[in-house]
């Protein structure tokens, strides 16, 4: 097997174990749910984009949307639970609010369920999977060398069109999930991508690193685990990033999610408090951020933040400096 193909066959498998557990259950979205069914489907989902950019561009971009699907589907399960969760312990907000996190978390848990059944993922059929391994064994694979030197050039691609964005945008966001949320994930894939090759990308350091890059070098990012590549195993032909300038990546990521996290803490709560009450939407802002506190910041303030720490960080040329280029054993 080539080793694009080797690399899908790896998650697709994990993937698969997964669902015939959960075909098992008396709730199988509720079980993948529990179960970090969203790792694989993101590692499927990273591989699907990049090679939809290499070749095979239509047959790719509809595999990367049977794993968004699903991904997107947990992901909105994951939104929902996981503030209703936390705002449980919080005896500042009311338990309407709180119920109808939980309402909304029960029904795309069910839109997962629905989607799960009429994607052929479960049922009769249960043939997704199958027709997705079909699909597969017909991809134009390249060999070692070459798929390395396409993953190069969709990594610079990938960077361009971070850039491209960032320039549009001028360093002004207006909407937490359009502007930051976008940007963020647009970043985030750079990161992924690594994880999901399973070793034909890794870290260099390099001689001569700036100093400015020491701020981005904290104990949390440079200790974390998913900043740790996979190993090499067989491979013979490596995609090599600078080193701290993949952690000064990792700590935008980290550090912009925190601020997006924020402002999502309050927009949930806003469309909680409109859709349980009669207020009106800048009613509705004004009464989630009483609920939080001071440590609570306005979206205009994470929006202001997230300007400042992208500004600094792409005038320091980090994304430009962050491929090295290819080597071999």
């Amino acid at each position: 097997m080539k080793p694009g193909s080797t690399r899908f066959d790896f998650y697709l498998t994990q993937l698969q174990a997964l669902i015939v557990k959960s075909s098992k259950q008396k709730n199988p979205a509720l079980w993948l749910y529990q179960n970090n069914a969203r790792t694989p489907l993101f590692m499927l989902e990273g591989l699907s984009k990049l090679y939809a950019g290499i070749h095979n561009k239509k047959k790719f971009t509809k595999l990367k949307a049977h794993f968004k699907l699903l991904e997107d589907a947990i992901g909105q399960i994951d939104y929902y639970d996981a503030f209703a969760k936390e705002f449980t312990a919080n005896k500042k907000i009311p338990k309407p609010i709180t119920a109808y996190l939980q309402a909304q978390a029960r029904e795309k848990i069910q839109s997962l369920n629905e989607i799960l059944t009429e994607k052929d993922w479960l049922g009769s059929d249960k043939s997704r999977i199958e027709k997705i391994r079909k699909k597969l064994k017909k991809a134009d694979w390249q060999g070692e060398k070459e798929d390395v030197k396409s993953i190069q050039v969709f990594y610079v691609n990938s960077i361009n069109s971070i850039l491209e964005f960032i320039n549009q945008k001028d360093f002004h966001f207006d909407n937490v999930e359009k502007d930051l949320h976008e940007l963020r994930r647009m970043i985030r894939w750079l990161s992924i991508y690594p994880q999901a090759l399973r070793g034909c990308i890794q870290l260099s350091k390099t001689q001569k690193s700036p100093v400015y890059l020491n701020k981005y070098l904290t104990k949390e990012i440079t200790g974390s685990p998913y900043n740790n590549m996979p190993d090499a195993a067989g491979c013979k032909h490596f995609l090599l990033l600078d080193k701290n300038r993949f952690y000064a990546l990792s700590w935008m990521i980290s550090e912009s999610g925190k601020l997006k996290d924020n402002g999502l803490r309050l927009e949930v709560v806003k469309e909680a408090i409109l859709q349980t009450s009669s207020a009106r939407e800048k009613e509705a802002e004004i009464k989630a951020k009483q609920y939080f506190g001071s440590g609570q910041l306005t979206i205009q303030q994470v929006l202001d933040r997230s300007e400042e720490l992208f500004k600094t960080y792409c005038k320091e040329k980090n994304l430009e400096a962050l491929l090295i280029g290819t080597a071999a054993v």
